[in-house]
């Protein structure tokens, strides 16, 4: 599944493909109430892909009574966790045979390269799956210590119905990211992916079916998030929400939550990554591969990319000479074509916000040591700014595009001024040859996320999410993903004498 094809016989699947359109509701497709639909379009061409159905209240509210009643039925949390880990494994299963397709529609829909469709996130969705069903049976309910004369339960019991709120840079693996541990956990749920990116989730809810989701579990609902996120937000009858995308919206979540029925909210929000590197890394070409990495793999459109290098001052000239032969190994253009590794942003006016960046590089003169051309309306080159200081926009501000800044320091003390001086704090990176230094910088470092000589996630094993503006309420991937998606009951069994004496009498 892992092997790449030719850009050719990916253009021959683009070719064939039909797109899915309508929104997946009660186990079918169905056009949205009003009759209304949007546009979306291949960020790459302009081209457009499908009329989407653009949902509104009426629909979230059709959607939310089909997935409570399926809930309250109970013909999905009851069934016994192998049964729901036998489906969830057939499901990872039909998206594993259905990969090729699934790469394609990503990159088409999206403008990322097929290549990080094919070799990332599509293997990565099916595990993130295949990792949440083999842990339904693995997650044990406790007893607590009370004495003899009681039994004390303590069970985690599904939430109920839960609204995932999608972003538009990974729709594949955002998707599986919540509905992963909400199905494992036996909750029912609707799922609002981005206007701009609907058409792969569309396309697995309908997998999903297929495999044994029962109807009313699993429910898309397409749409803008005026239309669509806001009424979720706002439901009586949707018991949590799990967000990924702006800080700006999530915060509105909050609101929502307030002003309804008081609703678990969980935010993943945004980032301005620091990458430090010491004075005494000890592979100065390896810390380049890794910088660049991570910030340009997605074309930066990435929470968690390395969007400000911290670096040493006296090792600054020669890593950015080492990165330089990193960054011409990123070819920029055709998404469809594997060998290209820089793809399309993902609309016109995200390009355009990205752009104004450069142009502020531009009239602050700032040093722009590579990139900063841009191509269309859709492409931006892998651009480093050097001599950024700390109140400059590019340093404070997330830029969701491949665009890096360039800062120095001269001391430890200095670095973790400059890696903490920012709203945000979901993931940082740290290169150094010191073990000392290593876990003084993870520690300081405000983030949620910390790797040590390499750039990263963790895996579906750790939790992703950050600190301050960056998240809120939970995490994502990792057995505490589980957590949010339930709630702990206490069961408390009387079983002394004097309860059975006075049952005796």
């Amino acid at each position: 599944m892992r092997d790449l094809l030719t850009a050719a016989e990916y253009a021959a699947i683009a070719k064939s493909m039909s797109f899915p359109s309508n929104a997946f509701i009660n186990g079918s497709f169905k056009p949205a109430l009003s009759g209304n639909t949007f546009t979306t379009i291949n960020p790459a061409t302009g081209e457009v892909l499908a009329e989407v159905a653009a949902c509104n209240a009426d629909d979230v509210n059709f959607a939310v009574s089909k997935a409570k009643e399926a809930f309250d039925d109970g013909r999905w949390r009851s069934l016994s966790p192998g049964e729901r880990k036998g489906v969830l494994l057939k499901f990872a299963k039909l998206l594993e045979i259905n990969s090729h397709e699934l790469a394609v529609l990503e990159s088409l829909d999206s403008g990322k390269p097929v290549r990080e469709c094919q070799l990332v996130d599509v293997p990565d969705t099916i595990h993130t799956l295949r990792w949440h069903a083999e842990l339904i049976d693995k997650i044990y309910d406790n007893t607590a210590p009370v004495g003899g004369g009681a039994l004390a339960l303590v069970v985690r019991e599904p939430i109920g119905v839960v609204g995932c709120v999608l972003p538009w840079n990974f729709p594949l693996l955002m998707l599986a990211w919540k509905i992963g541990p909400a199905l494992a956990a036996g909750c029912s749920v609707i799922v609002k992916p981005a206007e701009q990116t609907s058409l792969t989730t569309l396309r697995v809810a309908e997998l999903a079916f297929e495999a044994g989701v029962p109807a009313g579990v699993l429910n898309i609902v397409t749409g803008t998030g005026k239309d669509v996120g806001e009424p979720i937000g706002l439901h009586k009858d949707v018991d949590m929400v799990s967000f990924t995308g702006s800080t700006a919206t999530g915060r509105r979540f909050l609101h929502y939550a307030a002003d309804s029925n008081l609703k678990r909210i969980v935010l993943e929000c945004g980032g301005k990554n620091p990458a430090v590197v010491m004075d005494d890394a000890e592979d100065l070409d390896l810390v380049a591969e890794q910088v660049v990495n991570g910030a340009f793999w997605n074309m930066g459109e990435n929470c968690s990319a390395t969007s400000r290098l911290l670096v040493h001052e006296s090792v600054r000239d020669e890593l950015l000479e080492r990165m330089g032969a990193y960054i011409r190994e990123w070819k920029m253009g055709d998404p469809l074509d594997p060998h290209n590794r820089v793809g399309a942003l993902v609309s016109p006016d995200h390009f355009a916000k990205v752009k104004s960046y450069l142009e502020y590089a531009t009239a602050g003169k700032l040093e722009v040591a590579y990139g900063g051309e841009t191509e269309g309306d859709a492409f931006v080159e892998p651009t480093v700014v050097v001599g950024v200081d700390r109140e400059s926009r590019l340093f404070q501000e997330e830029i969701f595009g491949p665009v890096l800044s360039v800062t120095t320091f001269s001391s430890i003390a200095e670095a973790v001024a400059l890696a903490n001086d920012s709203a945000y704090g979901l993931a940082a990176s740290v290169y150094t040859g010191s073990l000392r230094k290593a876990i003084k910088l993870s520690r300081e470092i405000r983030a949620g996320i910390v790797t040590v000589n390499c750039f990263g996630e963790g895996d579906a094993s750790t939790p992703f999410g950050g600190y301050k503006e960056s998240g809120f309420g939970g995490r994502d991937k990792s057995v505490f993903a589980h957590d949010q998606y339930t709630e702990l009951k206490t069961i408390w069994i009387d079983v002394s004498d004097r309860s059975v004496d006075e049952t005796v009498k």
